[in-house]
């Protein structure tokens, strides 16, 4: 088992939603820990320099609107095999394979 460290953003829908609660009960429940925290408006500077790999891509704009669309909360996390853990949590990136919850 090794402590690691990663980075995780609770996105505007989310927060919207109040999921920002039984998100980070999920997280702490898995035995991780947040150790740093930050709510914030993100700037056309913030996605930029976030997403540059995908600023050519053609869905860029839509998903650099919707990151400004509200609050999003920036979190490290820290725990025994945390990157394996939160993907676990966070489930599938494509939304058709995703489990339910």
């Amino acid at each position: 088992m090794a402590l690691e460290q990663t980075f995780t953003i609770i996105k505007p829908d989310a927060i919207a939603s109040n999921f920002t609660g039984n998100i980070l009960a999920m997280i702490e429940k898995a035995g991780l820990r947040v150790i740093a925290a930050k709510m914030l408006h993100f700037s056309e500077e913030h996605t930029d320099g976030l997403y540059e790999e995908h600023k050519e891509r053609p869905f860029y704009p839509s998903l650099a609107g919707y990151m400004r669309s509200g609050p999003v909360m920036l979190m490290v996390l820290e725990g025994e095999n945390a990157v394996s853990t939160l993907r676990n949590i966070m489930g599938a990136t494509n939304p058709k394979d995703a489990e339910e919850g």
